[in-house]
């Protein structure tokens, strides 16, 4: 497993306690040590544990880091050869993915994509859900491993499709959390008080799952690092944008929720959850917010 961060960490666990034998790597060798101890084996290169392994995973955080971990001497590229599988489950550039499994069956080795819908949450609970994209007879062969990670697994077709439908749900992620602001909001400057809005709301017929686990999030951040931030989900946002155009898709939701998320980096909240959509809101509505008035007195302090 290339790319040992919250997800790819926890990820490594499941397959280790699946009784799979793992060798990872990860930029910083410190944030593996824990791994180490679990039973994973240390990979001296990306290059290294493709040589080492049947079957390769990565997860990294957009396009350039893909092309980072696979190209060059010590890539991933490098060290496949006929019959390995390698597996990319990162959020990058379709186009990218599908050049990159043209490599890859320059070597003899066989490529999937395979993004993932949920978070730390869901997966340490069992419930993420993988979608795959390229060759079903390669995928049936991996789908015990995948299954290990997440027990829905879905293949969706061909090489980068799996990479369009994990843009297509980010991106009705983020609008969604955008109206649920709106409702919110509506609620409390009606004169309903803001927890007994989101109890309503999320038990009511708009309550999807990631209402249920994120609205919350409008009542205050739990303390720590963000679940997914305003930055991560602009990636996936800009990349949804980029089919839209390609494909002649009109995304109007998508180029508004975009925005707000732009807002969101310029008032200095975009290390948070994305779920700071609703902080920009409620700023223009007249309502201040706990993490808004933190960053107002963060960037005081600096200037």
């Amino acid at each position: 497993y290339v790319g040992l961060g919250d997800m790819g960490s926890r990820i490594v666990l499941r397959l280790l306690n699946a009784g799979y034998d793992v060798t990872g790597w990860n930029r910083t060798r410190s944030k593996a040590e824990s791994l180490i101890e679990a039973g994973m084996q240390w990979g001296e290169s990306p290059r290294a544990v493709a040589e080492s392994c049947d079957v390769t995973f990565s997860m990294v955080t957009n396009t350039y880091a893909v092309q980072e971990i696979t190209q060059g001497g010590n890539g991933i590229i490098a060290g496949l050869s006929t019959g390995k599988v390698y597996i990319d489950m990162s959020t990058m550039s379709p186009h990218y993915s599908r050049e990159l499994s043209v490599q890859v069956a320059e070597t003899g080795a066989k490529m999937l994509d395979a993004p993932v819908s949920g978070s730390i949450v869901t997966l340490e609970s069992g419930k993420l859900s993988i979608m795959v994209g390229g060759d079903k007879a390669v995928f049936e062969r991996v789908v015990p491993i995948l299954q290990a990670i997440g027990p829905t697994v879905h293949h969706v077709g061909a090489n980068g499709l799996a990479v369009s439908m994990k843009i297509a749900t980010n991106l009705s992620l983020a609008v969604q959390m955008l109206a649920f602001s709106e409702g919110v909001l509506l609620a409390e400057k009606s004169g309903i008080p803001r927890e007994l809005a989101v109890e309503v709301l999320a038990n009511s017929a708009i309550a999807s799952p990631m209402i249920k686990y994120r609205g919350p999030f409008v009542l205050g951040h739990p303390e720590g690092k963000a679940w997914f931030d305003c930055q991560m989900m602009q990636k996936d946002m800009l990349l949804a944008l980029e089919l839209g155009r390609e494909l002649n898709i009109p995304l109007p939701t998508t180029a508004v929720t975009n925005e707000f998320l732009t807002a969101g980096r310029g008032m200095g909240i975009g290390d948070y959850d994305f779920s700071i959509m609703f902080d920009v809101l409620a700023k223009m509505s007249g309502i201040e917010t706990e993490r808004m008035a933190k960053a107002e007195k963060r960037e005081a302090g600096a200037d």
